[in-house]
């Protein structure tokens, strides 16, 4: 299956750091259409994954449209999806990489530094126990030990923490703005107009050890 991805260069930047940007259920990469640009910006190249699982919230995505598949498959099912983005990266040179996951890929960015060491670090916005088999993602943050952001928004505070308490390093920050909606989209302004500057801020704060690589 091929797999489809955008890649957001940071100005003046062939490698250095790059985030592995994962979408939520029934989206698409588009869904950071108006978040990698800032991310790059700041000096953080961006690969925006459409992963087999989601649909066209914010936009059509190619991998399923270009796979005919007219029903998103198990959201276990994109872990190869974000594997393969990892692969990319590694093979292309980028260091350090970032894992960054919205909703149900925000779970699994655990599973995928769990089992990759190329992870360097990961931010999860709005992860929950959303597998088949329940408890598993607790698992995966417990062989977690690269730094770690964890936002949620207040109404889902209670299942974020529950996977962030379990996270193995002690590198790690949890974040609930006073106004958030589901997933990435909190830094989406025009779903978040209150409160994405908010979220913003912590999140560059928490990529700002990150910035300093080789270029």
């Amino acid at each position: 299956m091929n797999i489809s991805a955008y890649l957001y260069r940071a100005p003046g930047k062939e490698k250095g750091p790059l985030i592995l940007l994962f979408h939520q259920a029934g989206s698409s990469a588009h869904e950071y259409d108006p978040i990698a640009p800032r991310l790059a910006k700041e000096g953080f190249s961006c690969l925006a994954v459409d992963q087999r699982s989601g649909g066209d919230l914010y936009g059509v995505n190619r991998t399923m449209a270009d796979n005919h598949l007219t029903s998103a498959p198990p959201y276990e099912d994109a872990y190869q999806d974000m594997e393969a983005a990892l692969d990319w990266a590694v093979q292309n040179g980028y260091s350090p990489i970032l894992a960054w996951g919205s909703s149900y890929s925000a779970s699994l960015v655990f599973r995928l530094a769990a089992e990759h060491k190329q992870v360097a670090a990961v931010l999860a916005f709005s992860p929950g126990e959303y597998m088949t088999e329940k408890g598993v993602v607790a698992g995966w943050a417990s062989r977690v030990n690269v730094p770690t952001f964890v936002a949620s928004a207040p109404a889902e505070v209670d299942q974020a923490s529950a996977i962030f308490e379990k996270v193995a390093s002690s590198d790690k920050r949890q974040y609930v703005p006073d106004k958030g909606v589901h997933g990435s989209s909190m830094l989406r302004e025009d779903k978040n107009p209150d409160g994405a500057e908010g979220v913003w801020q912590a999140v560059l704060s928490f990529l700002r050890p990150f910035q300093e690589t080789k270029v």
